[in-house]
């Protein structure tokens, strides 16, 4: 229980750096650094009490001044506080003010000055070691962090085969400076926020200031500001937050591991959100048509992505409808299907004992666990368990007479089908609303299923990113957008960034190159000199 601070008398300055009754650390802020360096040396062995990692070192200055050295073991570079150590106590200058410290002595490229607990506490439990000196109210925070983090590597989740290998890790300062090695540029803007009372996570917001607008930009900062959570342990706690529609299947915040693909979205105008401990960023504003859009796309030929594209929309398509689908034609529509079929599939069907919905919720819960199994289980076995498992369930099942074979077939379309959707979360979206779309066409036949596409297709068009209507191109149509829409069009061609998107300067190439290449069907070598050129001149 805490104290009720309102019903405490005030005390001094001095005596208040006793006072440990917080809750946060945000409150140590009104706690100052004391002149006396046993008054912050007892106060900081308060405070941490039974930490067995937070380490204390006093020594002297050149064999007069005291001071104290205090770091997180672990989180600190042990080598480079040994050297500034060693730096401050062979003084010759008999520097004694912190001033003068910083200016002339400390081997350390990061120094920040601060005079309050709250501060002080705040960067050394990220990492950064604290140096007082005796008769000093100013503490020296130096940037000496040795921390172990996760080597980079190609993110697993969006794996590609032509592009970029490399993917964002649990480090928030090697995620920056990874967005940074892709734009090369001032403009770049990275804005720090401390969120979370207890775990203060570091989180950076960063655009392109001159192509983001700043409308969106502040918008973005007043939303996070807003949050006043215990901890913030992956972007997932923030991206529930800041979302138009908080009821919503449908993403309205995308997530990536790749730097490439931060990097090309802030140049279309949008912002990014870093958090530390987690390699996957947050990009805001989001539409649906990017649910089914890879970086991959912008790497290949544009004949090949384009129909790629279409054949993610086909499936997606399949993923949706094909077991609903299912459902009311065996059920109400058989007239729609050619008879050897309908007699196959009515042969099929002839000794199973439950309806064909019944069939298709048991097929589908089965594949779902099927694949979640996959996932939980060490690599090593989860695919083989993944695999076998559904051949050996659905071959088990066709032969026990439990459910039908065109019944397995249909499952089998409907999840690799799914699996072809570039964002998981979008994949997700779907999976979900699969459910439904077969239970109304159980009930309704197709009249149910459209009837469940056009709630679906308004509850879309409802939708905002940030204010960016979800359905974006399409609804409102924009007829310039659409060639990075329905198809992918040549990077010469798209000369415009995303109209949907508020952006300072729409202009992404300049017209000569493009008008060169559209007037002669591509650069010619003209000023090449060809072998066949020249016999063509020494014959004539």
């Amino acid at each position: 229980m805490l104290k009720n601070r309102k019903n405490r008398p005030e005390k001094s300055q001095e005596p208040a750096m006793l006072d440990r009754d917080y809750r946060f650390i945000d409150e140590l802020r009104a706690v100052p650094i004391s002149m006396e360096l046993d008054n912050n040396q007892q106060y900081l062995k308060e405070l941490f009490d039974n930490c067995s990692d937070f380490v204390v070192r006093e020594f002297k200055l050149q064999q007069s001044e005291r001071a104290i050295l205090f770091f997180v073991d672990g989180m600190a570079n042990t080598e480079e506080v040994n050297e500034a150590m060693k730096a401050l106590m062979i003084l010759e200058g008999g520097e004694r003010f912190v001033d003068e410290i910083s200016a002339s002595v400390l081997p350390v490229s990061q120094i920040e000055k601060v005079d309050n607990y709250g501060d002080l506490l705040l960067s050394v439990l990220g990492g950064d070691t604290g140096l007082i000196v005796e008769h000093n109210n100013m503490a020296l925070l130096m940037g000496m962090r040795g921390m172990e983090k996760r080597s980079i590597n190609e993110p697993e989740t969006e794996s590609v085969v032509r592009g970029p290998r490399e993917g964002f890790v649990e480090n928030i300062r090697t995620n920056t400076s990874m967005i940074r090695r892709k734009l090369k540029t001032p403009h770049l803007k990275m804005k720090p926020l401390v969120i979370g009372r207890e775990s203060n996570t570091n989180v950076v917001v960063t655009y392109l200031d001159d192509l983001a607008d700043p409308a969106m930009v502040e918008e973005v900062m007043r939303r996070l500001q807003k949050i006043n959570i215990d901890a913030v342990l992956e972007s997932g706690y923030l991206e529930e937050f800041i979302q138009d529609s908080a009821y919503s299947p449908f993403p309205q915040v995308q997530y990536t591991e790749r730097p490439d693909m931060v990097a090309a979205a802030l140049l279309q105008g949008r912002v990014g959100i870093i958090v530390d401990g987690t390699p996957f960023v947050l990009l805001v504003p989001f539409i649906f048509a990017e649910i089914l859009q890879s970086s991959e796309d912008y790497y290949e030929r544009f004949q090949i992505s384009t129909l790629i594209r279409w054949l993610r929309y086909t499936l997606l398509f399949l993923s949706l409808l094909t077991p609903g689908l299912y459902v009311a034609i065996t059920t109400y529509h058989q007239d729609l299907l050619p008879t050897t079929l309908l007699l196959s599939i009515a042969a099929a069907r002839e000794a199973i004992p439950f309806p064909a919905v019944v069939e298709t919720l048991m097929m589908e819960i089965t594949f779902e666990a099927l694949r979640e199994a996959g996932i939980r289980l060490p690599k090593t076995i989860g695919s083989a368990v993944s695999i076998l498992g559904a051949l050996v369930v659905g071959q088990a099942s066709v032969q026990a007479g439990i459910v039908s074979a065109p019944m397995v077939i249909v499952v089998s379309i409907t999840g690799i089908a799914s699996f072809t959707i570039p964002r998981f979360n979008g994949a997700i979206a779907i999976r979900m609303l699969r459910f439904p779309i077969i239970i109304a066409a159980s009930l309704f036949g197709i009249y149910g299923i459209m009837t469940a596409l056009l709630l679906i297709i308004g509850h879309m068009a409802s939708l905002r990113s940030f204010g960016i209507p979800y359905l974006s191109p399409l609804a409102p149509l924009s007829g310039t957008d659409l060639k990075d829409i329905l198809i992918r069009a040549p990077w010469w061609a798209l000369k415009e960034r995303p109209s949907f998107t508020p952006v300072q300067d729409g202009k992404r190439i300049s017209d000569e190159l493009p008008d060169e290449i559209m007037h002669q069907s591509g650069q010619r070598g003209q000023t090449i000199a060809h072998a066949s050129d020249e016999d063509n001149k020494e014959e004539s």
